[in-house]
């Protein structure tokens, strides 16, 4: 049995993160922050405040390099205030567009990075910066920035063991898309069809590079993953990551013909399978519904 997880957005993971995901959504741009009715604001506070409120008008009517101007006057009016750098860096990330792979779309994706991480600078713990930076780096196609991004905050023994343990999680989704990208190619593998029943067999790669490449991939998702398990023992998408990343190495083990290496992983397989299926089950029963799944 091949149990996978169903896409999510958050990162959207080349498993779909990213599908990634990393896929940051708007709704639009945050609030201007609000002042206490007995503070009065200064000239510069009451000018920053009308180009914010002119930069959401703007944002809202699709005009972002207009918003993106007013965003940047407020912040320059005002350095202190809570909402421009928001503004600034939604604004920027609003003119990025995947795909686009001209050097001033590339340009823009990289400005948007540095805004967000000026967020970052003065709250480490903004998750909707540090989501939106490993988005662009995915839409970029930097995939060893996007890797090292991630396991910055994963190895951060100052962050708390939720975001470690989900940031492992989005390394070992990239691992196992990785591995998967490879044992699935049709030079890999064979299904036959017997008495109505599907027979899958994994072939060896005549690339020796290659495969071994594919392979490390699969060892080092099963690492992610079990850091992951260690932070958080009960999160059903780190225990989704193991499972689908011991099936890839099961894989590897026929395909090297080694049948004692593949009956333990498959029996760690099965293992890792029903844990994972009661802890889905567990949040269906306390929920009523699946618990959301964490995808870059």
């Amino acid at each position: 049995m091949n149990y996978r997880l169903q896409n999510s957005s958050f990162y959207s993971t080349s498993v779909g993160w990213i599908g990634v995901a990393l896929v940051v959504l708007f709704s639009g741009l945050p609030s201007v922050q609000s002042q206490q009715a007995t503070t009065i604001l200064t000239t510069a506070q009451q000018e920053a405040k009308l180009e914010l409120d002119q930069a959401a008008r703007d944002y809202r009517e699709g005009k972002f390099d207009e918003a993106q101007l007013h965003s940047e006057r407020a912040l320059a009016l005002d350095p202190e205030n809570k909402s421009a750098p928001m503004f600034v860096a939604r604004t920027i990330h609003a003119q990025f567009k995947p795909g686009d792979f001209t050097p001033e779309n590339i340009a823009r994706g990289r400005d948007a990075i540095a805004a967000y991480k000026r967020i970052l600078s003065s709250n480490r713990l903004d998750d909707e910066a540090y989501k939106a930076i490993a988005y662009i780096y995915a839409m970029l196609k930097e995939d060893e920035l996007l890797r090292n991004w991630v396991l910055q905050r994963a190895a951060d023994t100052s962050f708390d063991n939720e975001r470690r343990s989900e940031a492992y999680v989005v390394l070992a989704s990239k691992d196992w898309d990785c591995s998967f990208k490879f044992t699935e190619l049709p030079a890999h593998k064979t299904t036959t069809v017997k008495d109505k029943n599907a027979f899958v067999e994994f072939h060896k790669s005549t690339d020796e590079t290659e495969f071994e490449n594919a392979r490390q991939c699969a060892l080092r998702g099963l690492e992610m993953a079990d850091m992951a398990i260690t932070l958080k023992p009960d999160s059903e998408s780190a225990w989704s990551y193991k499972t689908n990343v011991l099936l890839e190495l099961s894989k590897f083990a026929e395909m090297s013909g080694d049948v004692q290496q593949r009956a333990e992983l498959q029996r760690q397989y099965e293992a890792a399978l029903r844990e994972t299926m009661r802890l889905s089950e567990a949040a269906r029963e306390q929920t009523g519904k699946p618990r959301p799944k964490v995808i870059y």
